[in-house]
């Protein structure tokens, strides 16, 4: 069989098409690695999660089929991570445990109008009513033990207030009173439940209140005060003596202290009065949830979608108004419009 024969103007042809393509290839090649290092690089980046995120728990709670929600402006939790709702509804106080099981319920024909509630050292429930001017404390099962103010009666004195809102209660039994929808003052009782003192006016200045609407109290005794018409928390010691001012952080409606003094507090970011406002921030423009050091450095900050008012859908809220916090540091928070109660659980627990 004859070998194949080229001539050489044949290989000569050849040889140069070759050479040309791939000066061509490499061309192209390092065009392409030019383009992208101009557009820069995507590396795979590690998808951890480094800030503390939160997920809903759809499951909690279960509750019967007989017992109402209405407006929900306050959330505590027990020590035995018992969570007291406090709901414009019958039964008004109804307690849950953390898995979501329904354990409890009282007060119908002690509440006018539920605003906070609180659990003291011995277990012993505190609630404010807005309508009937009113601190109440009362036995875990709901009897009633002792009334601060005059049912019925508004004023500004030692017997009586003017929508209270809400109520700080120290280790040995002293109360601390937000005055607030009326009187703009806090109103201070001892173990016995006799007037010490008062302090506060009506103001923007150091020490004054625009709507004092919750207050806190940490393990060294300081108190926490949700000054929310001037946007700012002030904190107090318990003589009354201003020790510092949070400014230009958030609308804050309610405040809950841990046992590890983190300061949690809930409301909106900061917000310019409007023609129509009666009170700051209603409505509000979002939702936030922040927690301080008592130093008052922000140490976490998360947000929550601002659902439609009267049809929020689960995870939304609307005028959120409480929130607590549990011994696995999973958020209950409360809202108004959205009239529910909603456990956050951390991601990943």
């Amino acid at each position: 069989m004859g070998q194949t024969r080229f001539s050489p103007g044949f290989l000569g042809k050849w040889f140069w098409a070759c050479w040309a393509v791939g000066f061509w290839a490499c061309a192209t090649a390092l065009l392409a690695a030019e383009l992208l290092a101009a557009e820069g690089a995507t590396p795979a980046h590690p998808r951890v999660n480094m800030a503390m995120c939160y997920e809903l728990d759809a499951q909690w709670p279960q509750r019967p089929a007989d017992v109402q929600w209405g407006d929900m402006p306050g959330i505590a939790v027990s020590d035995k991570d018992e969570i007291y709702l406090f709901t414009r509804a019958n039964p008004p106080i109804q307690v849950y445990d953390r898995h979501g099981r329904f354990l409890r319920a009282f007060g119908q024909g002690l509440i006018g109008s539920a605003h906070y509630i609180r659990l003291d050292r011995q277990g012993n429930v505190w609630v404010a009513d807005v309508k009937d001017h009113v601190v109440l404390q009362l036995t875990p099962e709901g009897k009633l033990l002792r009334t601060l103010g005059t049912r019925g009666e508004p004023g500004c004195d030692q017997t009586h207030f003017d929508k209270p809102t809400d109520m700080a209660i120290t280790p040995d039994g002293q109360v601390f009173v937000t005055d607030g929808y009326g009187n703009n003052r806090i109103v201070h009782f001892d173990k016995e439940g006799k007037f010490v003192k008062q302090w506060g006016e009506l103001g923007t200045g150091p020490g004054q209140f625009s709507l004092p609407h919750s207050i806190a109290i940490d393990s060294q005794g300081r108190l926490y005060v949700c000054d929310r018409n001037n946007a700012r928390v002030q904190v107090f010691d318990q003589q009354g003596k201003l020790l510092d001012e949070w400014r230009n952080l958030l609308v804050p409606w309610g405040v809950w202290v841990t046992k590890n003094d983190e300061i949690w507090v809930c409301g909106s970011s900061p917000m310019a009065w409007r023609e129509t406002d009666e009170l700051l921030s209603c409505p509000p423009k979002d939702q936030v949830l922040m927690k301080f050091a008592p130093s008052g450095k922000l140490l976490q900050l998360w947000t929550l979608p601002y659902g439609k008012e009267g049809d929020t859908r689960p995870g939304e809220v609307s005028w959120l108004h409480a929130v607590a916090v549990d011994s696995h540091g999973c958020l209950y928070v409360g809202d108004i419009k959205g009239q529910k109660a909603q456990k956050l659980v951390p991601l990943g627990k």
